[in-house]
């Protein structure tokens, strides 16, 4: 893309004063929408809000039910120029509240055949109210607008129940990045690793893919006092969670790019006396690169059957693809650091670590270039690493953030629309 041409101060300044008149409401809707969370493909309250908002804006296009609950609007300006796309997701997490606020979520409900608590422990109730305060600041300059804005709501980044398909790749298959195609697309996302006020950015690769690892090991059954009636799967499951460890540590070259294979979950047997016939194992395997990615599923997959057969066991690996690498454009990335700067003050956007966390909008980055942001919720006083980190029950957000969050989509936007008229 060309250089940015920085939108004129004249728009800058009515973005930036709108931005501050609608922080309330921002507030309001991000304290209503964590009140009353809700889990992926069942948004139905958020998205219903959401829809509502947009409508009464007067948005051009506002379509619904994409991806189950998604919403996909489209704010056209008055002036010729390209499409940009800004997006933020709208599910909570099976996770009971901790923290004492009077808008702390009491809800419950079920989720893959438990009760569970929900709750905005990962800050995606603050997307969600920034987005809509966004749409607002947009439609109010909407006749100073080089081209258009198509806002994406997303489902279920946190992943669908089982059995479900949802979230940014449903909602790439269903269309939210066509007609019209932008040509490039923004996110963010809070962080209790950042102190209130920074913004964090990192070109290439940025969060990790992610996927599941299954194995199950078969032996055979027998009493515990005579092991060599039978093929001890518990044993042989120890000796492969061991050697996996040798998958990142010595097979794998981290000078290009760090990765990681864990074992989270082992299950097998019911009592002390008894060799079970077999051992289920689960895990995540996390990676910066695709070509390192389809690597260590084949190094992971052939040392779990080997060490399983060396002892006479069966082996079945199954590992699925969840979400790809979330990389941001380099060139779209350096671009738009003077707008970056000029939202938060040069000293305080951060280029940050790699994160091995994982986003879904690497989905959307695979149909347009991308960049996605980091933005701090940790008050002042308090040591970012010691904060409870996004997922915990304590995740706890600085409210001041989600005015800098409306100020630095707003800008992305409106720079990225005026550098594409000048093009």
């Amino acid at each position: 893309m060309p250089e940015p041409i920085i939108a004129p101060s004249s728009l800058v300044a009515a973005i930036d004063a709108a931005a501050e008149s609608v922080q309330a409401q921002v507030i309001a809707w991000r304290r209503d929408i964590h009140e009353h969370p809700e889990l992926g493909n069942r948004e139905f309250r958020t998205s219903a809000l959401v829809t509502a908002h947009l409508r009464k804006l007067g948005f051009d296009e506002v379509r619904t039910e994409v991806a189950h609950t998604g919403v996909v609007g489209l704010l056209r300006g008055a002036l010729p120029g390209p499409v940009v796309a800004l997006r933020a997701d709208m599910d909570a997490l099976p996770v009971t509240e901790e923290v004492d606020v009077a808008f702390a979520s009491k809800v419950r409900t079920q989720w893959n055949g438990e009760e569970v608590g929900v709750m905005h422990a990962c800050g995606h109730d603050t997307h969600t109210a920034i987005l809509m305060g966004v749409a607002q600041v947009l439609a109010g300059q909407r006749a100073r607008l080089h081209g258009s804005v198509k806002f994406i709501f997303q489902p279920a980044e946190e992943m669908p129940p089982e059995g479900e398909d949802g979230g940014a790749k449903m909602m790439v298959e269903q269309g939210a990045m066509d007609n019209p195609r932008p040509k490039a697309v923004f996110g963010l996302h809070v962080t209790s690793r950042l102190p209130l006020g920074v913004i964090g950015y990192r070109p290439g690769p940025a969060m990790a893919s992610s996927d599941s690892l299954k194995i199950t090991v078969q032996g055979r059954q027998t009493h515990g006092a005579m092991p060599w009636y039978g093929v001890d799967p518990i044993v042989t499951a120890a000796q492969v969670v061991l050697g996996l460890q040798t998958v990142v540590s010595r097979q794998v070259d981290l000078t290009r790019e760090p990765a990681v294979v864990t074992i989270g979950s082992i299950k097998g047997g019911v009592r002390g006396n008894i060799i079970p016939d077999s051992v289920q194992m689960e895990g995540t395997i996390r990676t910066f690169d695709e070509g390192m990615r389809d690597d260590i599923h084949e190094r992971v997959t052939y040392l779990a059957e080997a060490i399983s057969r060396g002892s006479r066991a069966g082996c079945k690996v199954c590992i699925n693809k969840h979400y790809p690498v979330t990389v941001n454009d380099p060139a779209l990335t350096e671009a738009m650091l003077p707008t970056l700067r000029r939202v938060a003050g040069a000293d305080h956007v951060h280029f940050v670590p790699k994160v091995m966390g994982s986003e879904d909008f690497s989905f959307f980055q695979r149909v347009s270039p991308g960049l996605f942001i980091f933005l701090g919720v940790v008050p002042p006083g308090t040591d970012p690493l010691q904060a409870a980190p996004n997922h915990s029950p304590r995740f706890y957000v600085d409210e001041r953030c989600l005015v800098l969050g409306v100020r630095a989509l707003a800008n992305l936007a409106c720079d990225y629309l005026q550098s594409g008229s000048n093009a």
